[in-house]
């Protein structure tokens, strides 16, 4: 049986994720990024699953400093409709509720409702993790901001559902393994992760980045973060579509390879069908 880690507690949707992915696989709930990471390089656990950004607020702060230091590849994607339900005790009542605990990010994917609300927020490591806390205050006063299943796995009562500001709001997760696992080139669409630092001569970017305009090949995503605390060149972490097994790609990280320090392919894997329908 697959094992699969992930951040949060059951309930969350990480583990809603995780379920989608691997049915009736076991599960291993972590409290870090960093513990599900480590979980599969010690090999507690056979695959992590793990959000990287949200329609809605963004890139997941720490995981990109993580993966490349993590020696584990990205062999899948998912996408998840991420839906917020306001739940409180067993017989509470909105007009009761004066406090609402949830994760940082589900708090500021919710502003609306809690602004009409007018209630004060309090932060919590998971929305999973706001559910039990509520459950286990057993205050009317309280609600949590927390993924519908998560309601009926600690007794809550819902006071409303579907509170998130967009209603298109979706959360990429990747899963990563201690294999690479390339997919095979078979001209089905396909992403392609890689990590990369350029060399210190003027312009390295603009003309690393130059082989995938003149080679037709889409980046669908480009970051850049700092290593360390000094003043280092920064390392890039980026998403194209396509295999590095075709001849326009091939060309396009030749010439990254040109100009960069260091090239890390993270990992070749299917594209998701939401990339397809969207």
């Amino acid at each position: 049986m697959t094992t699969v880690a992930y951040q949060g507690e059951p309930g969350s949707n990480s583990a809603t994720a995780a379920h989608a992915l691997y049915p009736g696989s076991g599960e291993l709930a972590c409290t870090s990024f960093e513990q599900a990471l480590d979980a599969v390089t010690l090999g507690t656990a056979d695959v992590a699953v793990i959000p990287v950004d949200n329609s809605a607020a963004g890139r997941v702060a720490d995981v990109h400093h993580l993966l490349p230091e993590s020696g584990l590849f990205i062999v899948a994607e998912y996408f998840l409709a991420i839906r917020f339900d306001l739940m409180g005790v067993p017989g509470a009542t909105l007009d009761q509720v004066e406090c609402v605990r949830s994760h940082v990010h589900a708090l500021g994917q919710c502003r609306k409702v809690l602004l009409a609300g007018g209630w004060r927020t309090l932060v919590s490591d998971d929305t999973a993790g706001a559910a039990r806390e509520v459950a286990e205050l057993g205050d009317p006063r309280h609600a949590a901001l927390a993924p519908p299943a998560a309601a009926g796995l600690h007794g809550l009562q819902v006071l409303r559902t579907e509170v998130e500001d967009d209603p298109d709001n979706t959360t990429r997760f990747v899963v990563l393994s201690r294999d690479a696992a390339p997919a095979p080139d078979l001209g089905e669409p396909t992403m392609t992760s890689l990590f990369f630092s350029v060399r210190n001569i003027p312009s390295a970017l603009y003309k690393a980045l130059g082989g995938f305009a003149t080679s037709g090949v889409n980046l669908t995503k480009i970051e850049s973060y700092q290593i360390g605390a000094g003043l280092n060149a920064s390392r890039f972490y980026v998403e194209i579509e396509g295999h590095p097994d075709e001849p326009p790609v091939a060309l396009a990280l030749n010439e990254l390879r040109f100009f960069s320090s260091e090239v890390r392919v993270l990992g070749v894997y299917p594209a998701h069908p939401h990339r397809l329908e969207s």
